[in-house]
C-alpha cells in the first residue's frame, strides 16, 4: 500500500486503522482532513491530494503502537518512512504545525532535522487546517484554537512553551492560506 499513502483514500485508511481508539483525536483528524479539502484551492492542483493525505496522517504519531519518542510528529513521520511513504508526505507530517518549536523544547531538534521542512503553500494549508480545528473536530478561528491549546497544556509544559513561541509562525501560515483562498481575515 505505500504508493497509496499519499492519496486521500489510502491515508484515510491508514489513519482509520490507528486512531479511532483515541476518541477526540480521531474526531479532530477527520475534521482536519475535511478542512484541508476545503482549503485545497490554496495549493496547486497537483498538490491537493497530498495536502489532504497529510491532513489524514498528521496525528498518527499519537497511536500508542507508534509511540517511540513521545513526540507525535516525529513518531508519525518515522512510521510513514518505514512504510515507504513518499518523502514529501513524511516531511509534511514531521513538520506540521510548527513541530520544530516543540522539538526544540523536547531536545529532539536533531532527530526532526533529518526531515527537511518545506516552506510551501502545502505546509501552510496543513497548518491552516490543523490550527482552525479544535481537539474534538470543532471549527475554530486561529486565535481561539491557540488559546484552547494554551489552556489545555499547563504553563511551562513543552507544548505550552512551543505553541507560545510558534504563534507568530503559525499565524502567518494561516494568513497566507486565507490570502491564497481569497478569504478576508
Amino acid at each position: 500500500m505505500p504508493s497509496a499513502l499519499d492519496t486521500p483514500q489510502g491515508a484515510a485508511e491508514l489513519a482509520e486503522s490507528l486512531l479511532p481508539q483515541l476518541g477526540n483525536r480521531w474526531l479532530h483528524t477527520q475534521a482536519v482532513a475535511a478542512r484541508a479539502q476545503e482549503a485545497a484551492a490554496a495549493v496547486s492542483e497537483a498538490d491537493r491530494d497530498l495536502l489532504v493525505a497529510a491532513a489524514w496522517l498528521h496525528d498518527i504519531g499519537y497511536a500508542p503502537e507508534l509511540r517511540d519518542t513521545g513526540f507525535h510528529p516525529l513518531d508519525g513521520a518515522r512510521h510513514l518512512e518505514a512504510l515507504g511513504a513518499p518523502a514529501r508526505l513524511v516531511r509534511l507530517v514531521a513538520h506540521h504545525s510548527g513541530a520544530v518549536y516543540e522539538a526544540e523544547q523536547r531536545g529532539l531538534s536533531a532527530e526532526l532535522a533529518v526531515y527537511e521542512r518545506e516552506d510551501s503553500p502545502v505546509l501552510d494549508a496543513l497548518i491552516f487546517a490543523d490550527m482552525t480545528t479544535g481537539p474534538a473536530g470543532q471549527s475554530f478561528d486561529f486565535d481561539t484554537r491557540i488559546d484552547e491549546i494554551l489552556v489545555r497544556y499547563e504553563p511551562g509544559s513543552e507544548v505550552h512553551n512551543a505553541i507560545s513561541k510558534a504563534r507568530p509562525y503559525l499565524g502567518a501560515a494561516v494568513e497566507r492560506t486565507r490570502d491564497r483562498l481569497g478569504v478576508s481575515s
